[in-house]
């Protein structure tokens, strides 16, 4: 357990805005995607390798938002990552989007399946990957800001 979360960072762009300006609601999925691809790779299971030898595949299997303030074009966001749950073929992430002065702007959280194919859930995730997330499993004893 640790009470380190992993960080990604990124910049609000235009494109991703609606026509109030801030951020559209479902881009929100997108960054939490690219905050996960980077705590994969970090880890050694980088998602892109995974889908090309097609012998893990995690899909979502849930996924779910709370929007605290806005983001807008241009913010620089903050994205604390860490495993919520980690069990023997799954597990959930959950997402801090925090604002450059540390404000909470967004909670997000997505759970994963292993499968072994495009049908069939796999036995259990591997040592290797079950090792690397549980370097980012939440300490649940901490309180967050």
């Amino acid at each position: 357990m640790t009470d380190r979360p992993f960080h990604y960072a990124f910049q609000v762009r235009l494109h991703d805005t609606d026509a109030a300006g801030r951020l559209f609601f479902a881009h929100l999925f997108r960054y939490a995607q690219d905050a996960l691809e980077a705590l994969m790779e970090d880890i050694g299971y980088p998602i892109h390798a995974m889908i090309r030898d097609g012998e893990i595949l995690l899909p979502l299997t849930h996924a779910e938002a709370d929007y605290r303030h806005p983001m807008r074009h241009g913010d620089r966001i903050r994205v604390e990552v860490q495993v919520e749950d980690l069990r023997r073929r799954s597990f959930a992430i959950g997402y801090r989007f925090l604002s450059e002065a540390g404000e909470e702007l967004a909670t997000a959280r997505t759970i994963h399946v292993l499968v072994t194919d495009e049908v069939h859930v796999g036995e259990s995730l591997p040592e290797a990957l079950r090792a690397g997330l549980a370097g980012y499993v939440m300490d649940r004893t901490q309180k967050t800001p």
